[in-house]
């Protein structure tokens, strides 16, 4: 029986696409339109503390900044990328958010090859649609971080993984090698996507008869991969060793709801993809006329499933999961939703429309006033003069209360002054935060301070309690209360306001501000 017969007999199939290169141009050209379109109603809304770090590690001197990520965790590559666009574009909110929608917007073209070339036309179309409507690349293209370039990274890292190792396209052995370094090069996930494909390696492994031929081309790939990294090894073992993530508890047994709503956004999307692409899966699984399809769709799903269980184990240890983290999986997702979907004939045509009507919903009101930084620093811009102190009592909150206030003015955190204007430095910082008092690192910066001079504290608003039980948030929220306590006690200093006047909610993490004015010695 022939393989057409077979997936008749098995589900239904739409006919052929009829249209040629112009269609296909035409379409990939109204889903960027689409794509851009709804990834930029919110653009320079707002900033938030981690977009602010961005931006300040981006501002400083180009050839710098992999030295000055030792302070922060992170790999280089984003950053750089960043600075070469701040300067063409500047360095505003929108401005900075638009390289994120850049990269979002190749999720069009890079899905089109990825599902065309593994799986044909209709998949490749499919692929291409969910990359310009998914919400999660949709949110995080209005965010000045490195989220929607790691989703595209994901994307082709799997598609080039499964030419390589499941259909045996041995062209694109260094397309996948590059494709690994950069993810590694920028995020630290990209360690467990490269351990967990590895790990799915085994799939087409035990799938072939070559096995000696495939475990060479898995140790030149991964091999690669890793000569490129090497560079950036030290630097990695120092951050192992001197940062972390403390503001994270490790993930419970909801994350599979939690990857549900962040990367497919919810439950009615979830449902149609497993119900409608998970036929035409099952469909391709029961014939035994697909051995490379079949063996790709497992080699897919181990590669997602595997880099999530590693993260999941790891944060158990070293807490490292966080939803915006999540979006490494959404390439493995992407190539099995498009290839179920293509072959679940009229029902996989139909689930599409819903999904895409789905994501297609505005969703901005998370992307307003991510922080009221803005709020405050437009209530104190006459206020404040050059030499006057700024104490930032959550300290990851620096890079964006520099980024929004005027220049000249002293800088500190309760770890002490600082010392990379618009950086976090996150070395030993739960340790330091621990062994800081007002005594220690608060008095020696007033007494310093000439008399007449200005002092604005800058407190987290930790009213919402839940949001702060990490051990890294408890003990900002108690440092905060016991700095405020203590220049209020100070007789030296007089308050003068409290800022802003009104408290527009942040959708991230708030701020308020007192203002005080030294009046004695």
């Amino acid at each position: 029986m022939t393989s057409a017969a077979v997936r008749a007999r098995v589900l239904p199939r739409l006919d052929p696409l009829r249209f040629g290169a112009p269609g296909v141009v035409a379409i990939v050209g109204v889903l960027l339109l689409v794509s851009l379109y709804m990834r930029t109603r919110a653009l320079g809304a707002s900033l938030w503390m981690d977009e602010g770090l961005s931006i300040g590690i981006a501002s400083q001197p180009f050839f710098d900044i992999p030295g000055v990520l030792r302070q922060d965790g992170s790999p280089p590559l984003y950053y750089l990328a960043l600075s070469l666009w701040m300067d063409v574009f500047g360095n505003g909110p929108a401005e900075t958010q638009g390289l994120s929608v850049a990269f979002s917007l190749l999720a069009v073209p890079g899905g089109l090859w990825a599902g065309w070339s593994l799986f044909g036309r209709r998949a490749g179309l499919i692929c291409a649609a969910l990359g310009a409507f998914n919400p999660f690349l949709t949110t995080y293209a209005q965010e000045t971080r490195m989220y929607s370039l790691m989703v595209v990274l994901s994307l082709l890292t799997c598609a080039a993984f499964l030419h390589v190792y499941v259909y045996r396209h041995r062209r694109y052995l260094p397309v996948f090698a590059l494709l690994l370094a950069a993810m590694l090069y920028t995020h630290s996930w990209g360690i467990f996507v490269g351990a967990g494909t590895l790990l799915a390696a085994a799939v087409p492994v035990l799938s072939t008869a070559d096995r000696r031929a495939l475990l060479k081309d898995l140790a030149i790939g991964f091999g690669a991969a890793g000569l490129l990294y090497l560079p950036w090894l030290p630097t990695l073992l120092y951050q192992t060793a001197h940062t972390g993530a403390p503001w994270l508890d490790p993930p419970r047994f909801g994350a599979p709801v939690q990857i549900s709503k962040a990367l497919l956004g919810g439950g009615t999307v979830t449902v149609a993809i497993l119900l409608a692409g998970g036929s035409g899966l099952a469909a391709v699984l029961a014939s035994r006329s697909e051995d490379r399809e079949r063996t790709a769709i497992l080699t897919a799903l181990a590669v997602g499933v595997a880099t999530l269980a590693i993260a999941w184990f790891f944060s158990q240890v070293s807490p490292a999961w966080t939803t915006r983290y999540l979006g490494v999986a959404l390439g493995p997702i992407f190539l099995l939703a498009s290839l179920g979907l293509a072959r679940a004939g009229n029902l996989g045509l139909v689930a599409l429309v819903i999904i895409l009507a789905i994501w297609s919903i505005p969703r901005t009101e998370n992307l307003q006033n991510k922080s009221n930084i803005s709020d405050l620093a437009a209530a104190v811009e006459d206020r404040l003069r050059p030499g006057d102190l700024v104490v930032t009592l959550q300290p990851e909150q620096h890079p964006l209360v520099h980024y929004h206030l005027p220049a000249g003015l002293q800088e500190a955190t309760e770890l002490g002054p600082v010392r990379t204007a618009g950086v976090m430095d996150w070395r030993d910082a739960k340790e330091r935060l621990e062994a800081a008092t007002p005594e220690k690192n608060l008095k020696p910066l007033l007494d310093r301070l000439p008399r007449s001079r200005q002092v604005l504290l800058v407190h987290p608003v930790t009213s919402d309690i839940q949001s702060w039980d990490a051990p890294w948030t408890q003990l900002v929220r108690r440092r905060s209360a016991q700095w405020g306590q203590a220049m209020e006690l100070d007789r030296r200093f007089t308050r003068e306001a409290a800022v802003p006047a009104f408290y527009r909610r942040a959708r991230r993490i708030g701020v308020r501000g007192v203002l005080y004015r030294k009046t004695g010695q």
